[in-house]
C-alpha cells in the first residue's frame, strides 16, 4: 500500500503541471467561443421568420448578445449570463466586442427552459461606453421593452422606437417573452484581460474595431449583414 501511494504522487504532480501549463490557452479558448456563440446567436435569430428589424439595428447605436443565459429556478430565481456588447463607431463600423456579463432579476422564464439566447439593443452606446468598472442596473437606471419584430425595414415603420433598450429572447427555435428588470449588466474585466491584454479596458476596446481574429471578424460580418 505504501508503494502504490508513493507511486501516485508523481502521477499527481503531472496532473498539476499540465492543468497549470494548459490554463492561459484555456482562458483565450473560452473569450473564443464565447465570440463564436454570439455570432452562432445572431444566425440564428436570421433564420426566423419574425426577427429584429433591419430599421432599428440602423438608427440604435450598441448590441449586448448572450448565448444560453442560464435560468436557476422555475419562474424565478437568479440568473446569470456572459456575452459581448459592441457600439457603433463613427464611420458606422461596429467597435470590438467587450465582454460583459448580466446578473439577477427574475425573468419569468416558463417551466423547463432552462436557457435562453438574449439579445439587447441599445439607443445610445453611452449607456455601454461609461459603465468603466460598475455596473447598471436595467429597468432602473434605463429603461428596457420587448423589441418589434420584422423582416424589413418598414417592417417597424409605424412603430415609434423610443425604449432606452429593446430585449430578444430566443428559446428551442422561439422568442421566450422575459422580463429584464431588476438585472445588473457588469463589465467582464477578466475575460477583456485575458483576450485582449492586461491594459485593455472596456473604453479602449468600444472606441476601436481593430481586432484581426478570425472570431472577431466573424461577429462583425454577421451583425453588419443582419
Amino acid at each position: 500500500m505504501k508503494t502504490l501511494k508513493f507511486l501516485r504522487l508523481p502521477v499527481l504532480l503531472g496532473l498539476f503541471f499540465v492543468m497549470i501549463s494548459a490554463k492561459p490557452a484555456d482562458d483565450d479558448s473560452k473569450q473564443t467561443e464565447r465570440i463564436h456563440n454570439a455570432s452562432n446567436v445572431l444566425k440564428e435569430f436570421a433564420k426566423m421568420k419574425e426577427s429584429i428589424p433591419h430599421q432599428l439595428l440602423e438608427q440604435y447605436e450598441g448590441i449586448v448578445i448572450i448565448p444560453k443565459m442560464i435560468n436557476a429556478g422555475f419562474g424565478i430565481g437568479g440568473k446569470r449570463g456572459k456575452g459581448v456588447a459592441m457600439v457603433k463607431l463613427g464611420n458606422g463600423k461596429w467597435s470590438d466586442p467587450v465582454f460583459i456579463t448580466l446578473t439577477g432579476g427574475s425573468f419569468g422564464l416558463q417551466i423547463g427552459v432552462q436557457s435562453v439566447d438574449l439579445v439587447l439593443v441599445f439607443r445610445d452606446k453611452g449607456v455601454l461606453t461609461k459603465v468603466k468598472n460598475g455596473d447598471f442596473t436595467i429597468g432602473g437606471d434605463i429603461s428596457a421593452a420587448a423589441g418589434p419584430v420584422g423582416r424589413s425595414s418598414t417592417a417597424s415603420t409605424d412603430y415609434k422606437l423610443q425604449a432606452e433598450v429593446y430585449s430578444y429572447s430566443r428559446s428551442k427555435g422561439l422568442f421566450a417573452g422575459i422580463s429584464i428588470n431588476g438585472s445588473n449588466l457588469g463589465i467582464d474585466k477578466d475575460s477583456n484581460a485575458a483576450y485582449y491584454g492586461a491594459k485593455a479596458t472596456s473604453q479602449d476596446i468600444f472606441a476601436q474595431a481593430t481586432s484581426t481574429t478570425e472570431a472577431v471578424k466573424t461577429l462583425k460580418e454577421t451583425l453588419a449583414s443582419f
